[in-house]
């Protein structure tokens, strides 16, 4: 991160404020300033003489720093200075604001929004070949396809020296990337290599000692390995998972931006990152990263990582994101826009069981990933959470031993019994960190192999083992257990995929007329490389789901370099497995039947989606219409888009949004009494002569209707519109959910629904 100041008006600024200046900092008024980004669209058109370019690069600066002049005081120069500056594909800067001056600055012409930066969240052996399932020699694939993709992981850094990252047989640096290897006093230039181009970092908020590029969580090396890590052989945990290593793409370059550090991933550093991307050369951005809890509300265009990824798009740059891991609840969707790509997370065909010895010589069978190091003869005390309250008036909080509410005494040496524990999945209660261990009762729907390494953990999900330990706990003064290690089970689990519960769940909040999310991949127990040369771990969330899904994109790239984003994401999303390995449709972990707000389009099935068939593509003109349907003023996108003349549609109203050609379709408002038409386009992909004809599955009392239902496409026709109608006067109010297929007997292109009847 730079930080710029006007050296005119403050010539013995030092480095030192510089840097301190991101903190926070009293002001005349008593306003304590907060770090905001103004965002001003896309760049001003420029000449590429270089020149010229860093002459017009300084006279935004120093119109920006003019700007911050108008509303800060003078007696508080100092703070006349930009964190950041936006200025290859997004223009604007970072500054530290009282809501005051952000305020002001909001109203200013040039202005499109004020952002106050908010620290947003971070949210392999079997998985690639569990979703590939012997299609790689159909293809003629079973070598890694040479490639000169470079995929962009927005995380928290990456350990340069783990195995994965090995750049052994690459050949020289792409030409095209332009990025940086930035050093740091643990990383040196020679950590990035003809695998790992590239590594950035951008300064946080606090953690100086993170200033580096390196990865202090494992959380971004393991994403990286997932989406395009080198073949490695004889991978695995502690002995478990135990198989060949590799990510979607193991022949693509890595470019690590590291935006997380220790308290979060700062949207202002995270769009200066994707500033930084879409001028390095990057093919793919994927980012493993979102909101806890309900669904955002922010407008798209003040919401930094959608303002990035509609530049993005822009410029022929995919974003993949995570949807979140605030699941099985409804509306807890992040990253929501239509030139988003949306990934929930679900399980594979792999299992691991941990026991539960207890000291009446009973064994329950429960789940979990650790290599207990306790003793197998059951000697650990048992206490319950509620027993464990720091007062009587946080009993029922106690018993799900919710940060706050355990006394750290009662349940030091002791195996805690937690009911529904929410947040002690990731073991952040402090006073668990003491206990020996924690034995889990949840509902069948939460269950989830969640790792823990060595730390002994157990998840009992069946009521019947449940009744069985609250039952001995009670029958005895003093009860006592152990926890085994966690081995992995021989047999294929059936079924798989599953949607993992934590995933967040549509329909999302800002706008019902886009079905999200869009597509669901592997992300539970999921081994990748960690923060070693030469270890793996296990890691669960959205954030494992989101580089499968980015590893396949760049994949289908290499293979595919003209198509757009959005047909590549279509092609994923229209050949998306709508079955589990049993052949019976997707489930939950309720073993109900899995919704399109649940699964998206399906399962990823990569593989396929290298022959389509056909695509909808969803071009600039649907994002700009998208923009003026959701009500944006026509002035306001003009300003975000570069060079482009542009006008609104003359009708312009939110359930619109329905029509722009997306690869799903969603009717978030659908009258009974009222039929609704929706318009879709067609591209053919495949052969030049296909004769395509549709048919409908929805449920009953939804009459959907498709005109045509037959498209013949020829040399001269490669494009087709059609209509499909949504009548729900005899349907079920709520949301219905069904799907269209278009079929020439070898492709099957599959649209899922959801309409919503009041």
């Amino acid at each position: 991160m730079t930080t710029i100041t006007v050296l005119l008006l403050l010539p013995f600024l030092s480095l030192q404020w510089l840097l301190i200046s991101r903190s926070p900092t009293s002001t005349t008024h008593h306003e304590i300033p907060k770090h905001y980004v103004i965002y001003m669209g896309a760049p001003k058109p420029s000449s590429n003489n270089g020149n010229e370019a860093a002459d017009a690069k300084a006279d935004d600066q120093l119109a920006h720093l003019q700007l911050l002049s108008s509303v800060i005081p003078s007696e508080e120069k100092e703070r006349i200075s930009l964190i950041h500056h936006y200025h290859h594909a997004i223009r604007g800067f970072s500054a530290m604001l009282t809501d005051n001056e952000a305020s002001l600055l909001s109203g200013h012409s040039d202005v499109v929004s004020v952002i106050e930066e908010e620290i947003l969240e971070l949210q392999t052996t079997r998985s690639w070949d569990f979703i590939e399932a012997g299609m790689q020699s159909k293809w003629g694939l079973d070598k890694p396809v040479t490639s000169n993709m470079i995929i962009g992981v927005f995380d928290s850094g990456i350990w340069p020296e783990s195995v994965s990252f090995s750049d052994k047989g690459f050949g020289p640096i792409p030409s095209k990337w332009k990025g940086s290897c930035q050093t740091a006093s643990d990383f040196k230039t020679s950590n990035c290599n003809r695998k790992l181009i590239g590594a950035r970092y951008y300064l946080p908020l606090k953690a100086k000692k993170e200033w580096t590029p390196r990865d202090l969580t494992g959380h971004g090396t393991h994403v990286a390995s997932i989406a395009a890590g080198s073949v490695v052989p004889g991978a695995s945990s502690m002995g478990l998972g135990s198989g060949i290593a590799r990510g979607g793409a193991p022949s693509a370059r890595i470019a690590s931006y590291k935006v997380c550090w220790s308290d979060g991933c700062p949207t202002a550093d995270m769009l200066k990152a994707m500033d930084d991307a879409l001028s390095d050369g990057v093919d793919i951005i994927s980012m493993s990263i979102g909101k806890k809890g309900r669904s955002s509300s922010i407008d798209y265009l003040k919401d930094p990582i959608a303002i990035g990824a509609f530049h993005a798009e822009q410029k022929g740059i995919l974003v993949v994101l995570a949807a979140g891991n605030s699941g099985p609840t409804p509306y807890t969707l992040s990253n929501t826009a239509p030139w988003m790509f949306t990934v929930a997370a679900s399980s594979i065909d792999r299992n691991f069981k941990s026991m539960v010895h207890l000291g009446n010589g009973k064994f329950l069978n429960a789940i979990g990933i650790n290599l207990s190091n306790l003793s197998r003869s059951p000697i650990y005390p048992l206490i319950i959470g509620k027993d464990a309250a720091i007062s009587s008036a946080v009993v029922s909080t106690a018993e799900n031993c919710y940060n706050g509410s355990l006394d750290i005494k009662k349940v030091t040496g002791k195996l805690v019994v937690c009911v529904d524990g929410g947040d002690v999945e990731r073991l952040d209660v402090i006073p668990l960190k003491e206990a020996k261990g924690i034995i889990m009762i949840m509902e069948d729907e939460k269950i989830s192999p969640f790792p823990t390494n060595t730390y002994p953990w157990a998840q009992v999900g069946k009521i019947a083992e449940s009744d069985i330990l609250r039952n001995y706990i009670r029958s005895t003064v003093t009860p006592t257990a152990t926890v085994l290690p966690t081995v992995e089970t021989p047999k294929l689990y059936k079924p798989a995929p599953v949607v993992a519960s934590f995933s967040s769940r549509g329909p999302a909040l800002l706008t019902e007329n886009i079905l999200k999310p869009d597509i669901m991949a592997p992300g539970e127990a999921i081994l990748a490389a960690d923060k070693n040369n030469t270890q793996f771990r296990f890691e669960s969330g959205t954030s494992m789901a989101c580089p499968h899904v980015s590893g396949a994109a760049v994949f289908i790239k290499s293979i595919e370099p003209t198509w757009t984003p959005s047909m590549i994401k279509s092609a994923l999303m229209t050949t998306a497995s709508a079955y589990d390995n049993t052949g019976k449709p997707l489930t939950n972990t309720s073993k109900e039947m899995a919704n399109a707000h649940e699964a998206g389009a399906g399962e990823l099935n990569h593989m396929k989606a290298l022959d389509p068939g056909l695509v909808f593509e969803t071009t600039t003109q649907d994002y700009f219409n998208f923009l003026c349907y959701y009500g944006y003023p026509e002035a306001k996108i003009t300003s975000i888009i570069k060079g482009t003349s542009f006008k609104c549609p003359k009708i312009s109203n939110k359930e619109l949004i329905t029509d722009i050609n997306y690869p799903s379709i969603s009717i978030g408002n659908l009258p009974q009494s009222a039929p609704r038409v929706v318009k879709r386009t067609l591209t053919n992909v495949g052969p030049s002569s296909s004769t395509y004809t549709a048919r409908v599955d929805s449920p009953r009392g939804l009459v959907v209707k498709v005109n045509p239902d037959r498209i013949v496409f020829t040399n001269a026709l490669k494009k087709a519109p059609f209509e499909v109608s949504f009548d729900g006067k005899g349907a079920a109010r709520g949301y219905n959910f069904g799907h269209i297929t278009w079929s020439d007997g070898v492709h099957s292109v599959r649209v899922v629904y959801a309409v919503k009847v009041v």
